[in-house]
């Protein structure tokens, strides 16, 4: 070797300046460069065969040194690898094959073991030489050849599209190589493996074009529908199905390919579940060609429940973006040690994989085993990793069967997350469990490998698939209920998926009581809070819930601090599921020593616990006897998830947490409080009347995490603050309220918000350096219930008021929506709301926020100054004329110009904008109108509220701006009927009332049109006969709905109308009663069908205990009667008499019959 370095010229220099640890590329550069740069072959000692053999011998000492194991220690920059490789092709001539398929090997064994990616300009040279490599050197090269354009392609997709036809097209080398008809499994295997690694994606670089994208998934397809042959061996068999399924997921994660024609995803789905069970012991499945989906039951699932995206941004709050795909490229690395347990459950592994144990540095638990994470490695044609000691050809075997599952697993969890859940639900019953009929075997399942796969790295990946599944699915799974009667010829669909989620829940507990592995534990109790999370246990016989509360409560002290806190998770999906539910109240309920007394949670660890604790608890029992019906036993998880928050830890559960004694942190890791106090805030959600009798204590648990320095705590404990307020808003609710002894009285809310504003309450919200933190205190600063803040001394009540207004100014565009929500909450209190200062106060903050640059900051203002018009008509009707004087008539311009701007803004903005408007327009007064300065904004907001009216908005928008059109007609100062904007205003609800697709829409536009209480007001004569026909047009198409869900607004639609239609009749003029006389003899049936049914409707509300009863309604018909009859007598109109009048009376007649009343 030292001859070689001699002859090399410079390579002395550069030897000496390489690190004894690393690999020298720079003395084989200069080497290969010597080479190059020599006199010609045939007059250079040894001619050209002395030129080969030195190739030979040079990339020998090279493959040789990058295969030791351990390596060096050092790696080589990328650019030296791709220089180093470019420079040995070029000294490989193509009609070399030996040096070629040693040249592709060394290529191949650089770019694996360094982990290089093959930059642009080296790739146009390299793949250029392996296609004509492939083209024209002998087949028993082609291997060699395939593996290191394997390894130059991976992450090089993008810059590949040059090549593509050659390698990818009809004729192209890697189609050709890989077909079915390709007799050599091995070379198949290397092409299939250069397919699949083109197939990756790379974000913001172009992707494979539509017809090289279906080439490849056909490819990859017919190799996974491919029995394996006679001759063929099991290892490469195993190794060619994995790179098939390496390359579908790679197509799949790309976010092009979307499997949905129903043969082509069957097809997917059949070979992914074959491939699930490929040798597992004890199994052997015969799966058909194509999976064909069930016809499900249409169920809206573009309309998930905002309850249900709550509760899943709870569950999934801190988990983080997909794990970038990790590069590997020995795929025979992915060697387990868990075959070990091939006959039986595995053994726990004490250290779990980097990514999934805790990192104490981090402020929460990372949801790991993503798609990406479980990344593939690319396949290495060595061996060496294997050998007899290490467990002989049957363990090889084992090992390369169990990446077939991962893969098919992995791949299986792309294609869920890539498919719509309606398409996915059809397939429901194909991978997970039912209950067996009597005597039939168990289903193959995903539960199958969580329950028998000898491998936890399989099991867990099943569930984690499971769980993918699961999530969202609470739409489908609503439809479930469990059967009353079980003698039926037929199992309906309902039944059958109640079944289903038995099943689950049985085989889930089942998997968690023979789990030992920690990992895998984790992934089970996350599969459970997922289910828990969308099973609809409402419609399903109770139990359940109790047999996962029992299962999971020893589980809650694991010395694993994952499986903590995924316990705790599971916990707040039990308490947060459809809430509150009878069979959880029971289990709060229940004695604190039921079922704990070998978990260590019978008594909450106060022992250690500081003054704050001590004193709260005695405040706690003082005010369990302030609820009569509370618990006669504290709630054992309440006082847990608090000595888990706040209280010092009493023992170490794991060897990560060894030395908590020593540190200087003596509480739980950072995850465990942080999900302790979420289950806190779902407990407090779902089940206040269990915790307020706890009220003061979790008051001091919210303060202590807010004082402490770590961010995540002190927001948690803003939250659980927030729920707190809000659930004691909730009791004083008039439609929601217990009764007077079961709430919390206003002496003790004022006792605790008092406590909160002496502790770190103020200072959180100034905390500028953390916005979150001041946004959630705004929030919490919101939920302060009315009654006891007008009972807060006034200087705490300034304080709030003083904060709020001060934070309407920040930077921050959460901090500032925030403030001016709250803001919106105060100008509703009693206290307040008289108080013009602060309602002037308050307008200016919110008109600032209207005009900021933040949509969503707007979006709030806008519903504040809804808020805050609403306050001034309650004063207006309370104070009258006294404070529509006393209110500023330049801040009147100034909101009335800057909502009309408002209400052009995005749909969020404009949706409360309008019903600002209405209420500014109805407040106005004649000396508004008459002054010349609120003539032109007066105008343009009524145009703004007629142009809103008839836009394609959202329904919410164009209900709201009817509501306002309503509301404006109240004012009796406006010159309705008289105005040019009249018929503007009338035609825009008359178009929506008969046309507007939305039912809840044509109702609001037919309660603006009965809300004029004179006759002038609806303008002339034709104006009059145009909104009664329209009445009569509407209630004819008040069945016809384009959507099926409209149907059940109809009833409520077609009461609205016959009430407009009858209070219209109630003020006719004597110029309308041609009008009158033509309607009824035209639509006379009509008429009478709709109006005896909504007197007959009075009567069912009554009976049902609802507004307007059948007294109500017929007073209407008479005064409308008596009304006409006076009319048709003053004008001499015998026709009117005989026709309308009596047509009226004949309708109160038979009513009246019907009803058992006099008649008139």
């Amino acid at each position: 070797m030292a001859a070689e370095a001699v002859g090399s010229g410079g390579s002395a220099a550069a030897m000496a300046l390489e690190p004894e640890s690393g690999l020298s590329l720079q003395r084989y550069l200069a080497r290969l460069g010597a080479l190059r740069s020599g006199p010609d072959a045939s007059q250079a000692p040894g001619g050209e065969s002395g030129r080969r053999t030195e190739l030979h011998l040079l990339f020998d000492q090279l493959i040789s040194e990058t295969c030791v194991p351990g390596g060096a220690a050092v790696a080589p920059r990328p650019e030296e690898v791709c220089e180093l490789l470019v420079q040995a092709c070029k000294l490989v001539q193509l009609n070399q094959e030996h040096l070629v398929n040693k040249v592709c090997q060394l290529i191949h064994q650089l770019l694996n073991r360094f982990q290089v990616i093959v930059d642009e300009v080296s790739l146009k040279y390299l793949l250029p030489y392996f296609i004509s490599a492939l083209k024209q050197c002998s087949s028993w090269t082609h291997i060699e050849i395939l593996q290191a354009l394997a390894a130059s392609v991976y992450n090089n997709g993008p810059t590949c599209q040059k090549y593509l036809p050659d390698l990818l097209g009809e004729s192209g080398l890697l189609v050709q190589l890989s077909s079915p008809a390709q007799t050599d499994i091995e070379l198949r295997r290397a092409a299939v493996h250069g397919m699949a690694n083109l197939c990756l994606s790379i974000p913001g670089q172009p992707y494979l074009e539509e017809p090289y994208r279906e080439l490849c998934f056909q490819v990859f397809l017919s190799v996974l529908q491919s029995s394996k042959g006679s001759g063929v061996d099991d290892i490469t068999f195993c190794m060619l199905l994995q790179n098939a399924l390496k390359g579908i997921q790679s197509l799949l994660n790309g976010g092009k390919m979307k499997p949905t024609q129903t043969d082509q995803l069957g097809s997917l789905l059949a070979v992914l579940k074959k491939c699930m069970f490929h040798g597992l012991p004890g199994l052997n499945i015969e799966m058909p060609a194509v999976l064909y989906s069930a016809v499900l039951p249409q169920y809206d699932s573009k309309s998930p429940v905002k309850q249900e995206r709550l509760e899943l941004s709870n569950l999934n709050r801190r988990k983080k973006p997909k794990a970038k795909q990790k590069k590997g490229k020995s795929e025979e690395g992915l060697k387990e040690e868990e075959e070990r347990a091939a006959k039986g459950g595995g053994k726990e592994n004490p250290k779990l994989p980097r990514d999934v144990q805790w990192n104490p540095g981090a402020s929460s638990v990372k949801d790991r085993l993503s798609s990406h994470a479980l990344g593939w490695k690319r396949i290495s044609s060595s061996d060496s990793e294997y050998s007899d000691a290490e467990g002989g050809l049957q363990s090889k075997m084992r090992s390369f069967q169990a990446k077939v599952r991962h893969g098919a697993l992995t791949c299986f969890l792309s294609t869920v997350k890539s498919i719509e859940k309606r398409v996915l639900y059809g397939y429901w019953s194909a991978f997970v469990p039912d209950a067996p009929a009597i005597g039939s075997p168990q289903s193959m399942s995903l539960m199958t490998i969580a329950l028998k796969d000898p491998s936890p790295k399989m099991r867990a990946c099943a569930l984690q698939v499971l769980s993918a599944i699961l999530e969202g699915s609470k739409q489908f799974l609503s439809i479930a209920e469990d059967a009353n009667d079980h003698r039926r010829a037929f199992t309906p669909f309902s039944v059958a998926i109640a079944s289903s989620i038995r099943e689950l829940h049985r085989c889930l507990l089942l998997a968690l009581v023979a789990e030992s592995s920690a990992q895998t534990l984790t992934q089970i109790i996350k599969c459970l809070a997922n289910l828990v999370l969308n099973a609809p246990y409402s419609r399903l016989k109770p139990g359940l819930l109790t047999r996962v509360w029992n299962q999971i409560k020893p589980y809650i002290r694991h010395k694993d601090v994952n499986v903590r806190v995924s316990s705790l998770t599971l916990l707040g999906a039990i308490v947060s599921a459809q809430a509150p539910l009878p069979e959880v109240r029971l289990l709060l309920q229940e004695p604190s020593s039921s079922g704990l007394s070998n978990s260590g949670l019978a008594t909450p660890r106060c022992s250690n616990a500081p003054e704050w604790c001590r004193e709260t608890l005695l405040a706690s029992e003082e005010s369990l006897s302030i609820v009569e019906n509370s618990s006669a036993d504290p709630c054992w998880l309440l006082f847990f998830c608090i000595s888990l928050a706040v209280l010092p830890r009493e023992d170490c559960y794991s060897d990560s947490d060894a030395g908590c004694v020593l540190t200087a942190n003596p509480f739980e890791p950072s995850p465990v409080r942080l999900e302790a106090l979420q289950v806190l805030a779902l407990l407090v959600k779902g089940y206040f009347s269990v915790s307020q009798s706890y009220l003061l204590e979790l008051g001091e648990v919210a303060c202590k995490c807010m004082e402490e320095t770590d961010p995540s705590i002190q927001l948690h404990g803003a939250k659980l603050l927030d729920e707190l307020g809000v659930g004691i808003i909730q009791q004083y609710k008039p439609d929601l309220a217990p009764a007077v002894d079961q709430r919390v009285p206003v002496n003790l809310v004022v006792t605790f918000w008092t406590r909160m504003l002496n502790g770190p309450l103020p200072g959180a919200l100034q905390n500028a350096g953390h916005p979150t933190l001041q946004t959630s205190t705004c929030n919490a600063l919101s939920s302060i219930l009315p009654e006891a803040f007008s009972h807060l001394p006034d200087d705490k009540q300034i304080l709030c008021i003083t904060i709020l207004l001060g934070l309407n100014h920040s930077e921050n565009p959460l901090v500032k929506a925030a403030a001016v929500r709250a803001l919106g909450v105060y100008v509703a209190f009693p206290c307040l709301r008289q108080d013009v200062m602060f309602l002037a106060d308050t307008a200016n903050a919110i008109l600032n926020s209207l005009s900021d640059s933040s949509p969503n900051v707007r979006a709030k203002a806008a519903w504040s100054l809804g808020n805050l018009t609403d306050t001034l008509i309650i004063n207006m009707e309370l104070m009258g004329q006294n404070f529509q004087d006393e209110f500023s008539d330049v801040l009147l311009l100034k909101m009335l110009r800057s909502t009309t701007e408002a209400s052009k803004d995005k749909d969020k903005v404009k949706s409360n904008a309008v019903r600002a408007l209405g209420n500014l327009l109805h407040f106005l007064q004649p000396t508004h109108l008459t002054s010349p300065q609120f003539r032109r904004p007066t105008e343009e907001s009524i145009q703004a509220l007629i142009s809103t009216v008839l836009s394609e908005a959202t329904m919410k928008v164009r209900w709201n701006a009817c509501y306002a059109l309503g509301n404006v007609f109240k004012n009796p100062a406006l010159p309705l009927g008289e105005a040019p904007w009249t018929a503007q205003a009338f035609n825009a609800l008359i178009s929506v009332v008969k046309s507007c697709k939305n039912f809840k829409v044509r109702i609001k536009s037919a309660a603006a049109l009965s809300v004029p209480a004179e006759r002038k007001r609806y303008g002339s004569p034709e104006q009059f006969s145009q909104i009664l026909g329209a009445m009569v047009v509407a209630l004819q198409r008040s069945e016809d709905a384009e959507d099926f869900l409209e149907f059940k607004y109809s009833a409520s639609l077609r009461t609205q109308l016959c009430h407009a239609l009858l209070h219209m009749l109630s003020l006719v003029d004597e110029t309308d009663l041609p009008a009158v006389r033509r309607t009824v003899t035209e639509h006379g049936e009509v008429i009478r069908s709709y109006l005896l049914q909504y007197m007959k409707s009075g009567a069912e509300d009554e009976d049902m205990g609802l507004s307007e009863a059948v007294a109500s309604r017929g007073k209407m018909l008479e005064r409308a009667v008596e009304h006409m009859r006076a009319i048709a007598e003053e004008a001499k109109e015998r026709q009117v008499k005989k026709g309308a009048v009596a047509y009226l009376e004949d309708i109160l007649r038979i009513h009246n019959s019907s009803a058992g009343l006099t008649e008139v």
